[in-house]
């Protein structure tokens, strides 16, 4: 029982994981949007840097979306974790901020899993 017990909760912190690996991909993917790309665009005339960029942080912005409901999916979240993690989505380097949250729950199952 406890063998099955520290199974799960390591799934669930490797989930937590690669969920903070994406927000933080995701906050990485608009920090160079906004701060490289589009002063590349409007000030180098280089309008192929938001033309790439765009896209990937689009792209890397859904994947956040889908690991979030995924993670939350798992189990062991409050509404408040929740709400938090679904609406940080949508506030700029919001998923930069997350990291710590989720960095700190990881912590956690890993102390109550023992690994």
């Amino acid at each position: 029982m406890q063998r099955e017990r520290n199974r799960h909760l390591r799934i669930e912190r490797d989930q937590l994981r690669r969920m903070r690996w994406v927000s933080l991909l995701e906050g990485t993917t608009l920090v160079v949007l906004v701060f490289v790309a589009v002063p590349l665009k409007h000030l180098g005339g280089y309008p192929q840097a938001t033309a790439v960029m765009g896209p990937v942080h689009g792209i890397t912005f859904l994947l956040y979306v889908w690991m979030a409901f995924q993670t939350v999916a798992a189990g062991g979240w409050s509404a408040g974790e929740t709400s938090r993690l679904l609406i940080v989505a949508f506030i700029p380097f919001g998923g930069l901020v997350n990291a710590g949250m989720l960095r700190r729950k990881e912590v956690e199952l890993t102390a109550r899993a023992g690994c």
